[in-house]
């Protein structure tokens, strides 16, 4: 008999949140969306930031420790002369200061955000949910505490402005900038950072991601598309994941939902042709190939039943077989090929 508030649903989908809602906030829109209450999303963005929330629903929640740590793309509007405790606009303003002309000086704020580009330390926003000795930062500021935050290495990948606004004084001077950027990298940390490098204090006035690994904007569907399409919306997990994958016939695929693991030689890897969404218009074998590159030591890989993922294993290369690490008896849909 199933748990209460459980269904067969097993899958991945995308949503483009809006601002002003909390990342638990969808899950629980989605939760009654699909009367299901394993809902969990692979990356938290603020209530201010709108864009790219993967989700995994059902059993496919056992994903979610498999889809962090991809580098994400964001445009942000870095805005000048005030700076907030938060480091965005919907926190309280705790200094202010003049703005200097060459903000608005469009072959200098060119060239400044081009230097943002490679790697550097960066200290996190005391509210952030990085925790030290089990406390989050952001409960501690809350309460009044002040979190002692140890600098990250952190990559900006790309960083291109896209526009300077505020020289005719009709709005506040900010530029917006749209950010590639590693796992972990806080781009209300890099807002804070430009003005404090400008001279003037600074902060995040909005911010909408445009990607997560894998996974861009065209992919994700609004709360109120998703309440009328349903699991049609459902993505490709092995592209969110990136693995490269092996695909199992009936007998194989008993005995990977019973947990055994396999010689080396049971499985032929494959890997995607394409990485793009436009390339891959279904999830069928059309832009997939077979792998030359041998299992890689601690390698993870999908294995892939009737177009549904049923398991991650693990490669042991002392021992040349692989073990299982997530097991999905009912499998993860890979998808729809007509959205």
């Amino acid at each position: 008999m199933a748990k209460r508030g459980t269904t067969d649903l097993s899958l991945m989908i995308a949503v483009d949140k809006p601002t002003g809602m909390t990342s638990h906030d969808v899950v629980n829109r989605v939760r009654r969306i699909f009367g299901e209450r394993r809902v969990g999303h692979t990356g938290t963005l603020d209530p201010l930031a709108s864009g790219v929330l993967p989700l995994c629903i059902g059993p496919a929640t056992r994903l979610d420790n498999y889809l962090v740590g991809h580098d994400k793309s964001y445009v942000v509007s870095v805005v000048f002369g005030a700076a907030t405790d938060t480091d965005d606009c919907d926190g309280e303003v705790i200094r202010t200061g003049d703005v200097p002309e060459e903000v608005f000086d469009p072959f200098f704020a060119t060239t400044f955000v081009a230097g943002l580009v490679g790697k550097s330390k960066q200290l996190p926003p005391v509210y952030s949910a990085i925790k030290v000795a089990g406390t989050k930062a952001c409960d501690a500021a809350r309460k009044g505490r002040i979190i002692d935050l140890a600098p990250r290495d952190i990559e900006v990948f790309s960083a291109e402005l896209l526009g300077i606004w505020g020289a005719e004084g009709v709005e506040p001077p900010r530029w917006d900038i749209a950010f590639a950027v590693s796992a972990g990298t806080y781009i209300r940390a890099l807002a804070r950072d430009i003005g404090n490098a400008l001279g003037c204090p600074s902060h995040v006035g909005a911010l909408r991601r445009t990607r997560v690994g894998s996974i861009g904007l065209d992919e994700c569907v609004s709360l109120d598309v998703l309440e009328e399409i349903g699991q049609r919306a459902a993505l490709d997990p092995l592209r969110a994941l990136g693995y490269r994958f092996a695909y199992v016939d009936d007998a194989l695929a008993a005995r990977v939902r019973n947990g055994n693991v396999l010689a080396a030689d049971a499985l032929a890897l494959c890997e995607r042709r394409c990485a793009d969404a436009t390339s891959e218009l279904c999830a069928c074998t059309a832009g997939v190939r077979e792998s030359c590159e041998a299992p890689q030591p601690d390698e993870v890989i999908a294995l892939v039943h009737a177009n549904r993922v049923i398991a991650l294993y693990e490669y042991q290369f002392d021992k040349h077989r692989w073990k299982p690490r997530c097991v999905f008896p009912i499998g993860v849909i890979r998808g729809c090929s007509d959205l």
